[in-house]
C-alpha cells in the first residue's frame, strides 16, 4: 500500500517522511493528484501559520483533490497545523476559513499561566477507543509545539484530550478524518506507534 505524505510548501516534510520510513512504509511525497487519488493512506503534515498552510494548499491546486479523498473516504491524517486545518475556522491572523471537514474552530491559548506556545512533552488521556491508539497505555507522553488549539463543535469527535492551562482536543476522529495536533514524529516509540496504528489500522 503506498502512503502518500502531502507536499504543499509548509510542513515539516522531511521529519514526518523519516518516521514513516522507520516504520517501514512505502513513502511517497507528493503534490500530483493522481498519486494521491491513487494512495491508500493521506497524511496531511505541516507546521506555521493556518493562513499560509491554507494558501499552500490553494497555490498547489490541492483544496479539490482533498475534497475528493476526503469524499472517497480515503483515510487522512493530519499533523498539527494540518489537524487544523480541517476545521471550519480559525482566529490566527483574523478569521480565515478552513478545509470545513471538522466543525468547529481553532482558537488561541488565552488567559492561561503557562507559557505560550505550548511546547513540549505532555500527555494524552484518551476519550474512547480508537484504532489510533492501539497498543499504547492512557496517559502516554507526546511532543506538541503550537500556539493555537481545535475546539470542535461535537465533542465526540475528541479521542484525545491534553491538559494545558485547561483541556484542548490533541486528537480528533472523525469517520476516515484522523488528527493529532502533537508531532508523531518527534514523539519517540509513543509517535512511531502511532504512526504505524494509522497505517495498518485505522479505516
Amino acid at each position: 500500500m503506498t502512503i502518500a505524505l502531502i507536499d504543499y510548501g509548509a510542513a515539516n516534510l522531511r521529519s514526518v517522511k523519516k518516521a514513516l520510513e522507520e516504520v517501514g512504509e512505502d513513502v511517497i511525497q507528493t503534490s500530483e493528484a493522481e498519486v494521491l487519488l491513487r494512495a491508500g493512506k493521506i497524511i496531511l503534515p505541516g507546521v506555521g501559520a493556518f493562513k499560509n498552510g491554507l494558501v499552500g494548499l490553494q497555490k498547489a491546486g490541492l483544496i479539490p483533490i482533498l475534497n475528493q479523498l476526503v469524499a472517497n473516504k480515503t483515510p487522512l491524517l493530519g499533523i498539527c497545523l494540518g489537524m487544523q486545518l480541517f476545521f471550519d475556522e480559525s482566529d490566527e491572523m483574523g478569521t480565515c476559513k478552513g478545509l470545513g471537514y471538522i466543525r468547529g474552530r481553532v482558537k488561541p491559548f488565552a488567559d492561561i499561566e503557562q507559557k505560550i506556545p505550548h511546547t513540549g512533552w505532555n500527555q494524552l488521556a484518551f476519550q474512547k477507543n480508537s484504532p489510533l491508539f492501539k497498543g499504547l497505555k492512557n496517559e502516554a507522553y507526546v511532543y506538541f509545539n503550537h500556539g493555537y488549539f481545535c475546539e470542535p463543535a461535537d465533542e465526540a469527535a475528541n479521542i484525545a484530550l491534553t491538559d494545558y492551562g485547561g483541556q484542548f482536543a490533541s486528537a480528533i476522529q472523525s469517520g476516515s478524518l484522523y488528527g493529532v495536533q502533537f508531532h508523531p514524529e518527534k514523539s519517540q516509540e509513543v509517535g512511531l506507534r502511532i504512526l504505524r496504528n494509522f497505517i495498518e489500522e485505522c479505516v
